[in-house]
C-alpha cells in the first residue's frame, strides 16, 4: 500500500494538471476570440476558395479530406485523458476531502474539476473547431504521409461533447461521492464568508481599533487559508460541482441549501478571462431535461428572482463598507507598520474581499440584466476601493522585512515547538516512516530559522516544505491510511498555519497576486473605462483616479506560458487614463492661471482712467448713477469676504486642483509591460501643449483683419500665467520652471513641438504684413526722435496705432517674448524682403548700365550730367525700393537695440565679454573671423559695422554662374544710380523734414541706413574696400545735390534743404565716412543753412 501511494503521486499530478489546465483553458479562449473577431480571424476561414471545403468538413467531420493549416487541439487533448485517469485513481483511493483539514488537497481537486469543465465548455463555444482540426489533420497527412495519431480520439471527443453538460454529468456520475464530500466541506466556510454588509459592520470586520487590547495578538484561526479564499472560486466550485453531480440535491438538504445560497450570489460566473457562465440559464436548461428535477427548476427561478431583486444592492453595500474599512486599516498600518506582522491576515482578507467585489461588479456590468435599479450596477466610487487596494499592496511590499522578521521568529519559536509536540503525541501511536520523515524535516527546517537570516537579506524558499505538506495531505487522506488526517485535525491546523507563515516569509508578492489580482480588467476595457469615467465625475473621487492606470501595471501578470501571444504589449488603457487625469488637472491649473491673469489685467494702467477722472472732479457733485447701472468694482474687491462659507469660482478651482494633485501621490512611477510610466510627465506634457496653445491664443492674431495683441500685453499675461504655474509646487512635485522654459523656448522658434505656429511666426507675419507694409507706402513713418513708428495724419481712421507696437517698451517686450532665436527668424524674413528689393534694383541698374557708366566718370561735369540725367529712367523707383530697404533695416536696428537692453538686464556677464570681443576686432583681421564675431555680437543685439545677416542674404543671391566682377560693377553702378537720383526727392511734397519726428515725412531719411548697410554688405561679399566706394558715392551725391542748389526758380528747390540733410544723415550713420570727408565735397555752410531753414517753421511754446 505504501508503494502504491508513493507511486500514484496524487499531489504532484494535481499540481501539474491544474497548471496545465489553466494554460489549455486560456489557449482555448484565445482561439475562440481569434476566430470570432473579424480582424483577427485566420484568412483561410474567410477565403472564398475554402468556403466549400469548410462546409464539407463541418458536415462530414471527422471523416474528411481537406487541405488546411492550424495548430492546437491535437497537442492538448492528452491532458483530458490524464484528468480522467487521475479522477478515477482518486475515486479508487476513496480520498477524504475537507477544505478545513486538507485545504490544499481539496482545493486542487475542486480546481481540477472546474478547470476541466471550463475547458470543455469553452471548447464547445468554438464554432470553427471542426474546421480547424480537420484542416490540420489533412495538412499533417499531406506533410507526413499519415494522419495524426491523436485525430480519431479527438474527433470522437468533439462528437461526444456536442452537448457538453449532458456528457459531463454522465462522466462525473461515478465521482459523485468524492465531489459531493469536497463540496459539503464548504458548508462551514461559505455561509460565514457570504454575509451582508450589515453583519460585517456589526462584527467590525477588518477593524484593528475595535479591540485595542488585542491589537498585538496574532490574527489567526483554524481555517486561515479559507479566510482569504476567493468567493468567486468557492461559488464556481459549488455551482459547477453540483451541476456535474446533481443527485445529492434531491437527497441531501444541506447540499440543496449550499447550492441555493451560491445561486443567490449573482447571475454570472467566470470561466476564464471575459468568458462567463450564466448559471441560472445553464442550470435550468440542464435540469429541464432530467426527470424529477421540476422542484430544482423552481428553485433556480426563485434564486434568479432573488438575485435580480437584492443582489445588486447587497454588493453595493459591501463595497461601501470595504471602502471605509480599508481606509481605516491602511491608515493604522501606515502609521504603525509593525502591526503588519501580527495582522497580515487582515490585509489579505481585505484585499480578497475587495477583489471579489470588484470582479463581481465588472462581470455583471458587462452583462447587465434588465432590472428596475440599474444604479446598483454602477459604482462611481470604484476609484477609492482600487486606490486602497493599491495602497495596501504597496505597504506590504515596502515593509516586507517586517513580515519576514515577525514570521521567521514565529516559525522558529512557536510553530516549530507546537509541531514538535504534535509529532510527539503522534509517535505514541502508529506513525508510518515516510510520514514521520516528512514531519521531522518540517520541524528541522523551521527550527533552523533565525532573525539574522533576515538581517543578512538571505533568500528564503519554502516551496519544498509546502509541496511536502501537500504530499502528506495526499498520503493521509486516502482510505485506510495508517495515519488518517481526519483523526488528527490538530496536525492539519498546525500545518495549515505554518504554510501561511512560510508564505509570509518567501511569497508575499505571490500572496498579493493571489488575493488582489485584478488583471482580468484588461479583458473588460469598456467596463474599466466606464468606471474611470464615472469616478472622474465625482469631486471626492478625483484624488483616487491614479488607481486606474496603476492597476494596468498588473496586466502583465495575467499571461500564461501556453498562450504568450494572448496579452499583447500595449499601453492604451494606461495611457488613456493618464491622459485624462493630466487633461483634467491641466484644465484646472490653466483656469486658475486665467483667473489670476484677469486679476492682473485689472491692475493695468489703461483701466485707471475712470479713477483718475473721478479724482480730478472730486469737488464736483457726484452724479447719481442711472437706474440699472452697475458700479465698477475696484481691483481687490474679490478678496473681501463677508461669509467664508460662500465659495468663489477660484476657491472651487483650488479645491479641485488639490483633489487632482493628491492622486499623483499614489506612486511616482510604475511599470507596465516593461515600460516605466511616470504620471507627472503626462501632466507636464499636457500643460506644455495647452500653455503653448494659450500663449498663441492670447496673441489674438487675426489674419483677416491683421489684428494682434500688443507685445507688452501678451508679456504681462504670460508673466501672470508663469507666476500662477509656479504655485503648483504647493500641490505637486513638478518642475514648473522646466515647463515654462520649455514652452517659452518653443515660442522663440517658428513652430512648436506639435508643429503649430508660435508667437514668433505670428508677430513676424504681423510686423511684415501690417506695420512695415504700411511704412513702405509712407502711411506709417519712422520716427528717430521717439525711436518708433508713427501714423501719418490722414482722413481715414488707422487700423492700429503704430507707436503702440513699435516703441521701445513694446519692442523690448517683443524681444523678451521671442528672444534671440525669434529675432533671428524675424531678421531672416526681413532679409528675404530686402533681397527681393535688391534683385529689382540690380535689374534697374542693368537697364541703365550705359548711362550710369558715363555718369560715374562725368559726375563733376554739370552739362553732361544734365544731359545724361534725361536719359536715366527709373530713378524714383530706385529710391522707393531703397527707402523700403531702409525702413526694414531701421526696424531691425530698433529691435536689435531692444534685444541688447533685455540681455543686458538678464545676463550682463554674457553681453559684456561679447561687447569687448566685438570692439577688439581689428579692421585688418580676416573677414571670415570678423563676420563670425559680428554674427555673435548681432545675436546679442549689438550694432556692428557690417551686418552679418545682410551679408549672408546678399551672398545667398549669388549662384555658381555669377561673375564676381559683374556683381562688383553692378554694386558700384547701383550706388551711382542712387546718388544721381537723390535730387528727384525734392519733387515729392512729403520729402520735407520734420523736426518733431527727426526725419522726413516719406521715410527717405531711412535711405541713410539702407545705403550704408547695403554698401557695406555688398562690398564685403565682393571683398572690396567699403570706405573707398562710399567716399565715391558721397562725392557723386554731393556734386549732384550742389547742382540742385543752382535751380533757383524750379520746383525742385522747395524741399532742397530737407534733401541736403539727408546727405548729412548718411555720413552720421556710416562707420566708414566722416564729417571731414563730407566737408571736403559739400560746404558745411549749406548744411547749417539747411538746418536753420527746416527748423524755422516750428514754434516752440513753454508752459
Amino acid at each position: 500500500m505504501r508503494l502504491t501511494l508513493a507511486s500514484v503521486k496524487l499531489a504532484e499530478k494535481l499540481t501539474i494538471l491544474n497548471e496545465r489546465g489553466n494554460g489549455v483553458l486560456i489557449r482555448m479562449n484565445y482561439i475562440k476570440k481569434t476566430c470570432g473577431d473579424p480582424k483577427l480571424r485566420p484568412s483561410f476561414l474567410t477565403d472564398k476558395a475554402t468556403e466549400s471545403a469548410i462546409k464539407y468538413i463541418n458536415k462530414k467531420f471527422p471523416n474528411i479530406d481537406v487541405r488546411g493549416n492550424i495548430i492546437l487541439f491535437t497537442y492538448h487533448h492528452q491532458s483530458f485523458d490524464h484528468v480522467y485517469e487521475l479522477l478515477n485513481t482518486i475515486d479508487a483511493c476513496q480520498c477524504l476531502f475537507d477544505i478545513t483539514i486538507n485545504f490544499d488537497f481539496t482545493r486542487n481537486y475542486l480546481d481540477l474539476i472546474t478547470t476541466y469543465t471550463s475547458v470543455i465548455i469553452t471548447l464547445s463555444r468554438i464554432d470553427d473547431k471542426k474546421a480547424l482540426v480537420g484542416m490540420f489533420n489533412c495538412a499533417h497527412e499531406m506533410t507526413n504521409g499519415s494522419s495524426d495519431p491523436s485525430y480519431p480520439r479527438l474527433g470522437q471527443m468533439f462528437l461526444e461533447y456536442e452537448h457538453p453538460w449532458k456528457k459531463l454529468t454522465e462522466e462525473f456520475g461515478p465521482h459523485t461521492r468524492s465531489v459531493t464530500a469536497a463540496l459539503m466541506s464548504l458548508k462551514i466556510v461559505y455561509p460565514r464568508r457570504n454575509l451582508p454588509a450589515e453583519q460585517w459592520r456589526s462584527a467590525q470586520l477588518l477593524s484593528l481599533l475595535s479591540a485595542p487590547a488585542t491589537m498585538l495578538d496574532p490574527a489567526c484561526c483554524e481555517t486561515v487559508a479559507c479566510e482569504y479564499l476567493s468567493m468567486e472560486v468557492i461559488e464556481r466550485w459549488i455551482i459547477i460541482g453540483f451541476l456535474l453531480c446533481h443527485s445529492s440535491l434531491n437527497t441531501n438538504q444541506a447540499s440543496l441549501d449550499l447550492w441555493k445560497m451560491a445561486l443567490r450570489s449573482g447571475l454570472y460566473l467566470t470561466l476564464t478571462r471575459d468568458e462567463v457562465l450564466n448559471i441560472h440559464k445553464v442550470s435550468e436548461d440542464l435540469f429541464d431535461n432530467i426527470k424529477g428535477y421540476s422542484k430544482r427548476v423552481a428553485d433556480i427561478k426563485e434564486c434568479r428572482d432573488h438575485v435580480l431583486l437584492n443582489c445588486g444592492a447587497m454588493h453595493r453595500e459591501r463595497r461601501q463598507f470595504l471602502r471605509v474599512a480599508m481606509k481605516e486599516l491602511f491608515n493604522v498600518l501606515e502609521d504603525e507598520p509593525g502591526l503588519l506582522g501580527p495582522k497580515a491576515l487582515f490585509v489579505f482578507m481585505a484585499l480578497s474581499f475587495s477583489r471579489d467585489e470588484v470582479l463581481w461588479l465588472v462581470r455583471h456590468s458587462e452583462n447587465m440584466p434588465k432590472i428596475k435599479t440599474p444604479e446598483d450596477y454602477i459604482d462611481n466610487q470604484m476609484a477609492e476601493l482600487l486606490f486602497y487596494m493599491e495602497k495596501l499592496r504597496g505597504l506590504m511590499k515596502k515593509h516586507k522585512h517586517v513580515l519576514q522578521r515577525y514570521h521567521v521568529q514565529y516559525l522558529a519559536q512557536f510553530d516549530a515547538l507546537v509541531l514538535n509536540d504534535t509529532i510527539q503525541v503522534l509517535s505514541i501511536y502508529v506513525c508510518p516512516e515516510e510520514e514521520s520523515v516528512l514531519m521531522t524535516s518540517f520541524v528541522s527546517t523551521l527550527s533552523g530559522l533565525s532573525v539574522k537570516q533576515v538581517d543578512n537579506k538571505q533568500e528564503f524558499d519554502f516551496r519544498a516544505l509546502r509541496l511536502d505538506w501537500l504530499r502528506l495531505q495526499a498520503y493521509t487522506s486516502v482510505n485506510k491510511a495508517p495515519l488518517p488526517i481526519k483523526d488528527y485535525p490538530d496536525l492539519a491546523k498546525v500545518m495549515n498555519l505554518i504554510q501561511f507563515h512560510t508564505r509570509m516569509v518567501d511569497s508575499v508578492e505571490e500572496m498579493l497576486q493571489e488575493t488582489s489580482e485584478v488583471s482580468i480588467l484588461c479583458f473588460y476595457p469598456r467596463v474599466f473605462e466606464k468606471m474611470f469615467s464615472q469616478s472622474s465625475e465625482e469631486m471626492t473621487m478625483k484624488r483616487y483616479l491614479m488607481s486606474f492606470p496603476s492597476v494596468c501595471s498588473l496586466f502583465s501578470q495575467c499571461g500564461h506560458p501556453l498562450c504568450p501571444e494572448e496579452v499583447s504589449v500595449h499601453l492604451r488603457l494606461c495611457v488613456t487614463f493618464l491622459e485624462q487625469i493630466a487633461k483634467q488637472t491641466s484644465n484646472v491649473v490653466l483656469e486658475i492661471c486665467a483667473e489670476q491673469c484677469n486679476l492682473n489685467d485689472q491692475l493695468l494702467a489703461k483701466h485707471c482712467a475712470d479713477t483718475i477722472s473721478a479724482a480730478r472732479h472730486r469737488k464736483q457733485k457726484k452724479p447719481v448713477p442711472k437706474k440699472g447701472e452697475v458700479q465698477k468694482e475696484k481691483p481687490g474687491a474679490e478678496s473681501i469676504r463677508k461669509d467664508r462659507s460662500v465659495t468663489t469660482n477660484v476657491d472651487k478651482l483650488h479645491m479641485t486642483l488639490t483633489e487632482l494633485c493628491s492622486t499623483y501621490s499614489l506612486c511616482g512611477d510604475f511599470i507596465v509591460f516593461d515600460h516605466i510610466v511616470i504620471p507627472t510627465e503626462f501632466l507636464i506634457s499636457h500643460l506644455e501643449t495647452r500653455l503653448s496653445e494659450l500663449i498663441v491664443r492670447m496673441a489674438n492674431y487675426n489674419q483677416a483683419t491683421q489684428e494682434i495683441a500688443r507685445p507688452s500685453d501678451l508679456l504681462g499675461g504670460i508673466k501672470a500665467y508663469t507666476a500662477s504655474l509656479h504655485t503648483l509646487y504647493s500641490y505637486i512635485s513638478v518642475d514648473a520652471t522646466r515647463l515654462v522654459k520649455s514652452v517659452l523656448l518653443q515660442q522663440t522658434h517658428p513652430l512648436d513641438s506639435q508643429g503649430n505656429q508660435t508667437i514668433t511666426t505670428l508677430y513676424t507675419n504681423w510686423y511684415l504684413e501690417s506695420l512695415l507694409r504700411q511704412a513702405s507706402s509712407s502711411v506709417i513713418v519712422h520716427c528717430p526722435t521717439m525711436h518708433c513708428f508713427v501714423n501719418q495724419t490722414t482722413d481715414n481712421e488707422p487700423s492700429f496705432r503704430a507707436e503702440e507696437f513699435s516703441d521701445v517698451s513694446e519692442l523690448q517686450a517683443l524681444a523678451e517674448l521671442i528672444g534671440p532665436y525669434g529675432l533671428k527668424f524675424l531678421s531672416e524674413n526681413l532679409m528675404w524682403h530686402i533681397t527681393s528689393q535688391v534683385s529689382e534694383l540690380k535689374k534697374l541698374a542693368i537697364e541703365n548700365m550705359d548711362v550710369l557708366v558715363q555718369m560715374r566718370s562725368n559726375f563733376d561735369k554739370p552739362e553732361e550730367m544734365a544731359a545724361l540725367r534725361k536719359r536715366l529712367t527709373g530713378g524714383e523707383n530706385v529710391l522707393k525700393r531703397m527707402t523700403i530697404i531702409g525702413v526694414i533695416l531701421s526696424f531691425r536696428s530698433m529691435a536689435q537695440d531692444c534685444l541688447k537692453d533685455i540681455l543686458d538686464k538678464h545676463c550682463p556677464y554674457l553681453v559684456g565679454p561679447i561687447t569687448c570681443l566685438r570692439d577688439c576686432i581689428s579692421p585688418e583681421a580676416d573677414i571670415k573671423v570678423t563676420l563670425s564675431v559680428f554674427e555673435l555680437a548681432s545675436a546679442t543685439g549689438l550694432t556692428c559695422d557690417i551686418d552679418p545677416a545682410l551679408v549672408a542674404a546678399i551672398s545667398s543671391m549669388l549662384s555658381d554662374n555669377t561673375s564676381i566682377d559683374e556683381e562688383y560693377k553692378l554694386s558700384c553702378l547701383l550706388l551711382v544710380y542712387i546718388a544721381v537720383s537723390l535730387p528727384t526727392l525734392a519733387l515729392d511734397i512729403n520729402s520735407s523734414y520734420s523736426r518733431e519726428r527727426g526725419g522726413h515725412n516719406n521715410n527717405i531719411h531711412c535711405l541713410a541706413t539702407a545705403i550704408n548697410q547695403l554698401a557695406a554688405a555688398m562690398f564685403t561679399v565682393q571683398n572690396k574696400n567699403i570706405e573707398q566706394h562710399l567716399k565715391e558715392f558721397l562725392m557723386i551725391a554731393s556734386s549732384t545735390l550742389l547742382q540742385l542748389g543752382q535751380n533757383v526758380e524750379r520746383v525742385e528747390v522747395k524741399n532742397r534743404e530737407s534733401i541736403y540733410l539727408l546727405l548729412h544723415m548718411i555720413v552720421e550713420e556710416s562707420s566708414f565716412l566722416s564729417q571731414d570727408m563730407l566737408e571736403s565735397c559739400f560746404p558745411y555752410a549749406l548744411l547749417r543753412n539747411a538746418y536753420r531753414e527746416v527748423y524755422r517753421t516750428f514754434v516752440v511754446t513753454l508752459g
